[in-house]
């Protein structure tokens, strides 16, 4: 079980969000790489996890960091009353 030394902040996530954005579909190091701020592999690994878990990302079968969110597609889900459970 790996330990986990720093948990990330809503800054810090919200950076990496954005970061995926805007690159091209990048591998996960290289998005790591290009980052504005450096941070911590672990710390890293630890916001792709919960993207991907949240349903944010997705990560393809080359390893490539795909952004899946789509808030206008929620609003309209949303304003149409569809039950979701």
């Amino acid at each position: 079980m790996t330990t986990i030394i720093h948990y990330p902040t809503l800054d810090t996530i919200l950076m990496v969000e954005e970061a995926i954005q805007h690159m091209n579909y990048p591998k996960k190091t290289e998005l790591w790489k290009a980052l504005p701020k450096k941070m911590m592999y672990q710390t890293f690994c630890l916001i792709i996890d919960y993207l991907e878990t949240s349903g944010k990302i997705m990560i393809d079968n080359d390893g490539r960091v795909v952004w899946t969110w789509n808030p206008e597609m929620i609003k309209k889900i949303r304003a149409s009353r569809v039950r979701l459970r």
